[in-house]
């Protein structure tokens, strides 16, 4: 996801609009750029790859001026070279722009036709080149922009500067969020309320299509159709002070250390130990009454809502769909009355996740939204609202964000299952009691990091991984094939133990490791049968179960990690922690960028 931000200032603008390109780096991005208005003329620098390689093109060739834009692009439309990166500019006009136009082709062929030339392969550059068009045939910043955002089709937020009004710039909101903040003197616009924190604490969260002018003394914002519109000024309570590693090699550990802390913290918030009883927030509805939860997410969260819908099904005995976000709408789901469709982001942000729960609140259905930041779209258009408190996550790749929403989603479907009747205040308490056990199990789990170190150069060669789980450590094991994917470009994939005959044993020799994720219960003894299919054709192991699961499994493998003996109830908290830790070393032998790995965005803000 792009990042944006913008400053009306009093003073030199450009060193705190790169610290607010800095502060926006966990998005990830491949260029970046900052224009400012000097001396009558617009001065952009722009620069492909990381942050620094800006900052470098900014010592040498500096961007003086009180007012600018600044821009950290995640590639769309056209490649990741300067030529491509924001601000894209017109002698007279200068933008930035998170999202995709989807009409750009239209746009680009009426430019075309009226001689005017583009520099660039983005779909962004033809909206300032619409702009600038009129504000030439003299139109005013506002007339042109008010003549061009009904004509865009797609999602973006922008922000726009103009050569010949330096006082002020414009942003505008539809499908991506924009943040304004207010300063003495200053007023400031930017992607999220993190990047404004060491401006101001005093932000205004603008609605899905709203448009607003800044200038020195603050902020006049309309809605889509246009009419002026007032709207809350609130207290970010984002924190000034710049995201630190700390002792930590990369965010990404940090993160993964700071599990047990930021679960406690999210458990401390839904349940209530004085009584071991499930508390959630207060909502309008009757939650006894719903009687299908629709789960929908991407990525992680979706891994979690699968998790989930085991809980949800033998808590609460209520049938749960689950979908990928950006395929929901499109197969024309049924949507029943009575109906929980429940939402889960890291962001809040997140463009197909929020298309799909809008298409659900306009058929009907009670909003639930499980979110990092409370603050967001998505938060803010919930009938029940459910706030992780992972605190921010600046490793692209989610770590503790997951076993937040781990925890929120089993105290919410154990709330529903007392709420139908169908769990006993003594269940209830047993219930509570477990996850309350979880902090203390992830410290334990966190405990083996050393051994699972010493063993990542034996999966940091391998071209294929497979990972194997059965119940909701089928989850787990596409979660720990996804992180390894992400961050260590390795081709790995999750199933269910059970269907490896089903097709994937066709991809097991001595070359492919299979990652096992089995802790001892039930379950167990058939997993051990499918470890022996694997072995049977020369597949090294992994395997992840406790000290009991390991004893009956045997020796043979190639190695093992050992987990604390939990509940099955907080087993996917736990057993996150390895999965974890395992693509995070091995990312670390091969020297991948760990933090911010190529192609991907911590939360996409286009479909």
């Amino acid at each position: 996801m792009c990042g944006i931000i913008g400053i009306v200032g009093k003073e030199a603008v450009a060193d705190r609009l790169v610290d607010g390109l800095r502060r926006m780096e966990y998005r990830g991005y491949d260029s970046a750029g900052v224009c400012t208005i000097h001396d009558g003329e617009l001065v952009r620098r722009r620069a492909e790859g990381k942050l620094n390689n800006l900052v470098v093109e900014l010592a040498a060739n500096p961007a003086p001026g009180n007012v600018g834009i600044a821009h950290t692009r995640w590639a769309t439309h056209g490649a990741p070279t300067a030529k491509n990166a924001h601000p894209h500019a017109t002698p007279f006009v200068a933008l930035v722009h998170n999202g995709i136009i989807e009409n750009f082709k239209e746009l680009r062929a009426e430019l075309a036709d009226a001689g005017r030339t583009l520099e660039s392969d983005t779909d962004t550059e033809v909206v300032v080149q619409h702009i600038s068009w009129l504000v030439e045939q003299g139109k005013s910043p506002e007339e042109a922009v008010g003549e061009v955002l009904p004509r865009l089709r797609g999602a973006f937020a922008l922000a726009i500067a103009f050569r010949d009004h330096p006082g002020i710039l414009i942003g505008a909101r539809r499908g991506s969020p924009l943040v304004v903040g207010y300063g003495e003197g200053e007023t400031y616009i930017g992607s999220d309320a993190l990047a404004l924190a060491p401006l101001t604490q005093q932000i205004t969260y603008l609605e899905e299509g709203d448009w607003v002018v800044i200038d020195h003394d603050g902020a006049t914002i309309r809605d889509e159709a246009n009419e002026p519109v007032e709207r809350q000024v609130q207290t970010s309570g984002a924190s000034a002070a710049a995201v630190e590693k700390g002792n930590y090699r990369h965010f990404m550990q940090k993160e993964i250390f700071e599990q047990p802390t930021v679960v406690a913290q999210t458990l401390g918030s839904y349940l209530r130990q004085s009584d071991n009883s499930v508390a959630l927030p207060q909502f309008d509805f009757d939650i006894s009454s719903i009687r299908r939860v629709t789960i929908v997410a991407c990525g992680t969260s979706y891994y979690a809502g699968m998790v989930a819908k085991y809980w949800f099904e033998q808590f609460a005995r209520v049938p749960v769909d689950i979908d990928v976000a950006s395929e929901f709408r499109y197969r024309e789901p049924v949507l029943e009355d009575g109906g929980l469709a429940l939402f889960i982001s890291q962001s809040g942000e997140t463009a197909d996740t929020l298309a799909a729960l809008r298409h659900c609140k306009e058929n009907g259905q009670t909003i639930g939204v499980v979110v990092n930041v409370p603050t967001s779209s998505m938060a803010r258009e919930a009938d029940l609202l459910l706030p992780t408190h992972a605190g921010p996550e600046i490793g692209v790749a989610s770590t503790k964000a997951f076993t937040c929403q781990l925890a929120v989603l089993a105290a919410l479907a154990a709330h529903m299952a007392v709420k139908k009747g169908l769990m006993s205040r003594a269940e209830e308490q047993e219930v509570v009691a477990h996850l309350l056990e979880a902090p203390a199990a992830l410290n334990s789990a966190l405990d083996h990091d050393d051994d699972i170190a010493s063993m990542a150069h034996l999966i940091a060669p391998a071209r294929d991984v497979l990972y194997l789980g059965r119940g909701p450590d089928y989850p787990l094991a596409m979660e720990g094939a996804l992180k390894l994917k992400e961050i260590s470009y390795i081709h790995a994939e999750g199933y269910a133990s059970g269907e490896m005959k089903h097709g994937p044993i066709a991809l097991i020799d001595e070359a492919v490791p299979v990652i096992v994720l089995a802790p001892s219960g039930p379950l167990f003894e058939k997993t051990v049968s499918n470890m022996e299919e694997v072995r049977a054709r020369g597949g090294k192991i992994v395997l992840i179960s406790d000290a009991e699961g390991l004893e009956q499994a045997g020796e043979g493998c190639l190695a093992t990690i050992e987990m604390p003996r939990v509940h099955p109830l907080i087993a996917p908290l736990v057993y996150a922690i390895p999965v974890q830790l395992l693509a995070y070393h091995v990312a670390c032998v091969k020297g991948t960028d760990v933090d911010q790995p190529r192609n991907l965005a911590k939360s996409v803000t286009v479909e």
